[in-house]
């Protein structure tokens, strides 16, 4: 076969290659074989040491030099012309020491767009370096080969910038060096490529990334902070982990709807950045819960600083479609390495320190000690054992009665759930309350302590006792979870009971969880539906939670209970019965009845009696009594208290408190040691 026709098979059919078999052999005629860039590339080159006329012997590659031997000294020339202009790559070739262009092909200038005479007028460095430095460049097109290509960017015909990828193919002329270059205009390609990695890095971007808020997810977590943790190791510092979980939410979310507590979610999220350092990460767990990860922490004093300037940020109300909306966040710290060698540890211990700081009064927080973890455990047991004693009926309900001051006559008595575990016997409710609250169990809890108090009071007017109110402690969960009204309703009208029987009181915690109901933000108002059934309302542990005069002062209860830390010592402390003084002076003028917790001898009773308190309650008049034994409350006689002992007695928690995990595992320490 001639050279001009495989020139023209080679040329015009480019997804075949010459075999080179054939081509070292003395095979008559070459054939054709499927593909291969290297062999056109080859076969190029054979054309360009042709046409400038390359010696037999300068030929270093052996099957070049057979073809070369094969095809003559140059009386081919015309074809191999014709198979470098017609290359459907643009090709040029250039002299290695001045790196002026000595020849182009077709293809070249019509990529370009310049013609023969104004490409030889280039140098390689005008020809290509526009938009990087031309030494780089220079050096870089020195360097590659058809493994290394290079990739550079050059304006075209119309203007617009086109992807070249250029090969190298170094020419040996003896006294004299030359460099074939190939262009491949891979535009095309690159475009394709930059959608790929733009697509790449979206969806690399959604999946690390919180869609609500915009921050970093557990996935970005999970895959930072191992590397965090290596870089605090190497470097020696401190790497602090803060875990947030907002104060409440729940609540929020219930009362005004997921849409607002979506855009807090948003807002909150804002403040944490707004608060942390370049260098901090802040991630968002899933629901109300926020990671703060601090790095380059030389001191304990930097945390305390960080932490603190999150609270206090958190605590400022939020505006949420025009209206205000008031949270706060609790937050663990643990610290690396102290608390941990790893994600998995820092994080639990964050966490801990976390319920840690719940435990003690929400909006403030923690740094991880060992014993949080034994506090944890104890919680867990706790919430563990209570699931059961539902269960296996170990619950009961107390009675403990409110008396008049002036007439010592019973006028309510006040529901108190008792837990008789059968290992430990009783378990005060200051251990177990708070765990029931946070892991819902109080809902269950409460409907139980409703039946049984309504199964007793029917009892005891069947057996023609004198009835009056009975109090049942109600949590802000119970009121927001469900139509607790509605639940009264039902159970006392099947009964045969009157509604009207039964008081509720609240805790300020409770009542101030409730705003947003009682604001009339909310079609169900938990409040007002109770007092629509005749119920009386009650404010427990008045003085413990945020004593806000202005609810005193808007919403209409009946009964305020000062708590027992102010009259425990109102006979010997001028601060303590200056408050109380205050409270039921108070209380007169807004037509609140007053109601002292924890009477537990006479002078307290005396102190009260002159300040103008009307009713008390406690271990003075009687301790918490099963139902079997409360006959003697409700016979509408005063209670005799000549036998009573003067001396103040140990006090006993009564009422619903929240738990105290601290007591709970120091009197376990105590038992143990």
């Amino acid at each position: 076969m001639r050279v001009a026709t495989f020139a023209l098979k080679y040329v015009h059919t480019p997804v075949f290659k010459v075999c080179e078999a054939c081509a070292l052999s003395n095979c008559p005629s070459f054939t054709l074989s499927p593909l291969s860039l290297e062999a056109r590339v080859k076969t190029l080159l054979l054309a360009l040491t042709t046409l400038i006329g390359a010696p037999k012997t300068l030929i270093r590659v052996p099957w070049l030099r057979r073809l070369r031997h094969r095809w003559g000294s140059g009386s081919e020339i015309p074809e191999l012309q014709a198979m470098f202009e017609h290359s459907p790559h643009g090709s040029f070739v250039v002299d290695a020491q001045s790196l002026q262009i000595l020849t182009t092909n077709a293809a070249l200038r019509h990529t370009l767009g310049l013609n023969e005479g104004e490409l030889k007028a280039l140098t390689l460095q005008q020809l290509f370096a526009r938009d990087e430095d031309a030494n780089t460049l220079i050096a870089r097109l020195s360097d590659c080969d058809s493994r290394t290509p290079v990739r550079t960017r050059r304006r075209g015909p119309n203007g617009q910038m086109l992807d070249l990828e250029i090969s190298r193919y170094p020419i040996d002329l003896g006294e004299r060096r030359l460099h074939a270059y190939t262009t491949h205009d891979v535009t095309v390609r690159s475009s394709f490529e930059t959608q790929l990695i733009e697509n790449q890095q979206r969806l690399d971007h959604l999946a690390h990334h919180d869609q609500l808020t915009g921050l970093p997810n557990r996935l970005f977590l999970a895959a930072h902070l191992p590397s965090a943790i290596a870089a605090a190791r190497q470097s020696g510092q401190i790497l602090a982990i803060l875990f947030l979980d907002l104060d409440r939410f729940k609540h929020i979310n219930d009362s005004r709807g997921h849409e607002t507590g979506d855009a807090l979610l948003k807002a909150v999220a804002q403040r944490i950045r707004s608060t942390a350092r370049s260098a901090d990460v802040a991630v968002r767990m899933g629901g109300d819960e926020f990671i703060v990860i601090l790095k380059e922490v030389t001191n304990t004093a930097q945390v305390n600083e960080a932490a603190e300037r999150i609270v206090e940020a958190l605590s400022r109300p939020f505006v949420i479609n025009g209206r205000p909306i008031a949270t706060t966040v609790s937050i663990g710290v643990s610290l690396f390495p102290r608390d941990g060698a790893d994600m998995g540890e820092l994080l639990r211990h964050s966490d801990t320190a976390m319920y840690q700081a719940k435990e003690r009064g929400r909006n403030n927080w923690q740094i991880f000690s060992p014993i949080m973890g034994r506090r944890l455990k104890a919680r867990v047991a706790i919430e563990s054992h209570l699931r059961a004693a539902l269960q296996l009926s170990q619950l009961d309900v107390y009675y403990q009665p409110i008396v008049d001051i002036e007439t010592q006559r019973v006028v309510a008595l006040e529901s108190l759930v008792r837990w008789k575990h059968p290992e430990y016997g009783f378990i005060s409710p200051t251990r177990f309350i708070g765990v029931a609250e946070e892991s819902g169990l109080i809902v269950p809890i409460g409907e139980f302590v409703l039946k049984r108090v309504l199964d007793d009071a029917r009892r005891w007017l069947d057996a023609g006792h004198t009835m009056v109110p009975i109090a049942i402690n109600v949590s802000a969960i119970q009121l927001q979870r469900y139509d607790f009204a509605g639940l009264i309703s039902k159970m006392t009208r099947a009964k045969g009971l009157s509604p009207t029987m039964l008081q509720i009181e609240l805790t300020e915690s409770a009542v101030f969880e409730t705003l947003d109901a009682r604001n009339g933000e909310s079609n169900n108002d938990a409040v007002e539906n109770l007092r629509k059934l005749g119920i009386d309302i009650s404010i427990d542990d008045f003085g413990t939670g945020y004593s806000s005069l202005s609810y005193l002062k808007h919403w209409s209860f009946d009964y305020l209970k000062i708590d027992r830390t102010f009259v425990r010592d109102l006979g010997t402390d001028m601060s303590d019965l200056a408050i109380v003084g205050a409270i039921i002076a108070m209380a007169r003028h807004l037509n609140i009845r007053v109601i002292a917790e924890g009477i537990e001898g006479w002078q307290q009773l005396e102190k009260l009696r002159e300040l103008g308190c009307s009713l008390a309650q406690g271990h003075l008049f009687a301790k918490p009594t099963p139902a079997h034994e409360c006959a003697g409350f409700l016979t509408g006689k005063p209670i005799d208290l000549a036998n009573r002992d003067r001396r103040l007695e140990p006090i006993e928690v009564t009422g619903i408190n929240q738990v105290q995990i601290f007591e709970l595992l120091e009197g376990d320490r105590q038992a143990t040691g």
